[in-house]
């Protein structure tokens, strides 16, 4: 790997990854993709990681994290990880009290130029990103909700007008569930649902022995597992209810504590906190669990959420006990793939029936499902929809131009002479 200092931008790259690879492969015929998300690439493995590396297959992907205010001066740190440039703004502190979205568009704007993008799709995951777009005329803007940010804790308070902003300048929005596209459908004449997906062949490595994961070897069985963020969303109460019900099932909870404080998370000999797994990880600890769960809270933050872990439980052929989220409910509850229960004892009893259930015929039904949920059948059919906006867009550009009158300056800018 090769460091380069240049002046206020800091570059890692890879030599087997350069732009002249990208070219030769392919890549750099299509649009390249800038993306904003609000969450970490090293974060959870979900909807922005399987989605962006699928599209750095044939686009270059620059993936921009929210800033770290922990700078002397401004800088951007670039890494080529699984095809996606992921870029990490550094700025100074006193830039936090506004968002240093003046600075971090200069930066960014400077990437581009250096890596050669004019342009690029510009793609989002949280409106707060919107004032970091430029207003490139040959861009189009997606916006992909996979949550209703705006009722999450601590949500910033302009979340909601500037999701109505980028609802005026988005040409494409996708939905990550039911429950959201029926909230936006109305506000955006282009809306199209795409669930959560799974990668089945990466968690049904699960239906088969796995080397059991040294943290989880001294665990008792029944084991009943959660793999995810824990934070405001879960039901402690509920989770601390049934596990002190029954001493006997052991609790294994994978995945980092978010937003909460640790000390407020249920405890005893039968609740197991793990922690966050990589990815590819996660197959060997499903496959050592009798039932997997999702235990929910009924509240406005989950109100919207459709649970990528629902799929990849099921692809790891484990019988799934779920409260009533609307987005688990329709469609796994109702086809009776998943259990889904409100109360802890009836919580407690679905996780019985779970254990305890016939597996073939309800198997079938799960793997006839999931034959429709693959992540790369999701990214084609939005890959199709853009080659589509940015074909309509292009036109209605083009038809601008010739209707307008043009200056000597317009001219010249168009054509590269200024």
């Amino acid at each position: 790997m090769k460091y380069a200092n240049k002046g206020e931008l800091t570059v890692f790259d890879c030599e087997t990854t350069s732009a002249v690879a990208a070219t030769a492969s392919g890549r750099a015929t299509h649009a390249d993709i800038l993306c904003f998300s609000h969450l970490r690439w090293r974060f959870v493995f979900q909807r922005p990681q399987h989605l962006m590396t699928r599209f750095a297959r044939e686009r270059r992907v620059f993936f921009v994290e929210e800033p770290l205010f922990d700078a002397a001066a401004p800088r951007l740190d670039l890494e080529i990880t699984e095809g996606v440039h992921v870029v990490v703004p550094h700025l100074p502190p006193g830039d936090a009290s506004d968002g240093g979205f003046a600075t971090q568009r200069q930066l960014i704007r400077e990437l581009l130029k250096e890596q050669g993008s004019r342009a690029p799709i510009v793609w989002l995951y949280t409106p707060l990103a919107l004032p970091l777009v430029d207003n490139e005329a040959e861009s189009i803007i997606i916006y992909d909700c996979m949550d209703e940010l705006s009722a999450f804790m601590g949500a910033s308070p302009v979340l909601v007008q500037r999701e109505r902003d980028l609802l005026q300048r988005a040409h494409l929005v996708f939905t990550g569930g039911e429950s959201l596209y029926e909230a936006k459908r109305a506000r955006h004449p282009r809306v199209f649902l795409f669930p959560s997906s799974v990668d089945v062949a990466h968690f049904s490595a699960a239906r088969q022995p796995q080397p059991e994961p040294t943290d989880q070897r001294s665990i008792p069985h029944p084991r009943l597992g959660f793999c995810g963020v824990i934070d405001e969303r879960m039901d402690l109460e509920l989770v601390a209810s049934v596990a002190k019900r029954h001493a006997d099932w052991h609790f294994v909870m994978v995945g980092p504590v978010v937003k909460i404080d640790p000390a407020s998370l249920p405890t005893g000999a039968n609740l197991h906190y793990l922690g966050l797994k990589a990815y590819a990880e996660l197959p060997a600890y499903l496959a050592g669990w009798d039932v997997a769960l999702l235990p929910f809270a009924r509240n406005e933050a989950t109100r919207f959420i459709s649970p990528t872990k629902t799929p990849e439980y099921l692809a790891a052929a484990l019988p799934v006990v779920s409260t009533a989220v609307p987005d688990v409910v329709r469609p796994y509850g109702e086809r009776r793939l998943v259990h889904i229960a409100s109360s802890p004892s009836e919580f407690a009893a679905a996780i019985a029936t779970a254990l305890n259930g016939e597996r073939d015929s309800w198997l079938r039904d799960v793997d006839q499902l999931l034959a429709t949920m693959s992540w790369d059948r999701t990214w084609s059919a939005m890959n199709r929809l853009i080659d589509q906006a940015i074909g309509q867009h292009r036109a209605t550009a083009q038809a601008d131009r010739v209707s307008r009158p043009l200056s000597t300056r317009a001219v010249a800018a168009e054509y590269g002479l200024s």
